[in-house]
């Protein structure tokens, strides 16, 4: 069976496409989102793989769930998924519209792990340098892993720079074994 990221992404770039042409990414942005929490939740996602209820009905109930924040062409893309029996896709397809969206606005989320708190100056000064490597708007979410020992670890989409003292020291072990 084709994993679920490969299914989800016709859909995703349907509903990137639609969103484009109207001029609404924030809009479709917040309902997939919405839409892929519904769909994440344990109770739901048991009705929505039941195979006993028809595709109708599992697109009325999670229509129903989202209330007012899906949109007549959002209303048309869940009925289609429930048609296809995708619906357990939304959290993938969300994830996937989020990266086109991100590419669109050239705009990209950095996660950055550091052993101790950083102070807002310095937060301040990895955003600006990050915004000049990679050559967009960087939303920076800094965490604190004490594991790390000192440094830091900096993903930023399939990127990964690990200036961390354990990366350094697996790396040593690493050339020292072979």
């Amino acid at each position: 069976m084709a994993e679920s990221i490969t299914l989800a992404r016709p859909y995703a770039n349907a509903a990137f496409e639609v969103a484009v042409a109207d001029k609404a990414l924030a809009e479709w942005s917040g309902m997939l989102k919405t839409l892929a929490a519904v769909a994440a939740d344990d109770k739901i996602s048991n009705l929505l793989k039941n195979p006993a209820l028809t595709a109708e009905k599992q697109a009325d109930a999670l229509l129903a769930i989202s209330g007012d924040e899906t949109s007549a062409k959002g209303k048309n893309m869940i009925r289609l998924l429930a048609e296809n029996r995708r619906l357990t896709l939304l959290p993938e397809i969300a994830e996937i519209f989020e990266v086109l969206k991100a590419a669109k606005e050239k705009s990209i989320d950095v996660e950055l792990a550091t052993a101790f708190t950083l102070s807002d100056a310095l937060v301040e000064q990895l955003t600006q340098a990050l915004q000049k490597r990679l050559d967009r708007t960087v939303k920076l979410h800094t965490s604190v892993d004490q594991g790390l020992i000192g440094g830091a670890v900096i993903r930023a989409g399939d990127t990964v720079i690990d200036s961390s003292v354990r990366g350094k020291l697996n790396k040593l072990a690493e050339s020292l074994s072979s």
